[in-house]
């Protein structure tokens, strides 16, 4: 039960040290926060059978997917943290290194590429976002950014 909470404890760290940085770019670089309320309108829109969107803005409202997006947004930290365990091992839980967390960080950018992304309408690797490579880098750093985020929650 201790791995277990330890992990969950990792994944919250690390969504926590995620959203700061969204924070500080925000505050000191004007970049948009993210809004999580159109992941729980994607998300929410999932039990009809609706699990893409042409744009995930014009899909149709769900009661309460602000906190919704928010809690799937917590939910996938604590997943990326438990493959993190799953792939790493415990030992890392009892001697958390950097280069493991960091793997791992860069890695789960697949997940926005390839099921986020093109599930809410901006295509395969934000490809039919006016800046694809802005969006895709910046997916990049937040994943980097996770990564360190995992490190110093595991630490």
């Amino acid at each position: 039960m201790e791995i277990v909470i330890r992990t969950v404890l990792v994944g919250i760290g690390a969504t926590i040290v995620l959203d700061l940085w969204a924070l500080l770019l925000n505050r000191a670089f004007n970049v948009p926060l993210p809004n999580w309320a159109m992941v729980g309108r994607w998300v929410g829109n999932m039990p009809t059978g609706k699990f893409a969107h042409e744009n995930t803005q014009a899909a149709p409202a769900v009661p309460g997917e602000r906190p919704l997006g928010w809690a799937v947004h917590y939910a996938v930290g604590i997943a990326f943290a438990t493959l993190l365990v799953l792939v790493f091992g415990v030992g890392w839980l009892r001697n958390p290194t950097p280069i493991p967390a960091l793997i791992l960080g860069v890695v789960t950018v697949v997940s926005p590429y390839f099921i986020l992304q093109p599930g809410m309408g901006m295509g395969i690797a934000a490809s039919r976002t006016p800046k694809p490579n802005v969006v895709r880098l910046r997916s990049l750093m937040n994943h980097f950014v996770f990564g360190v985020g995992l490190f110093v929650a595991g630490w």
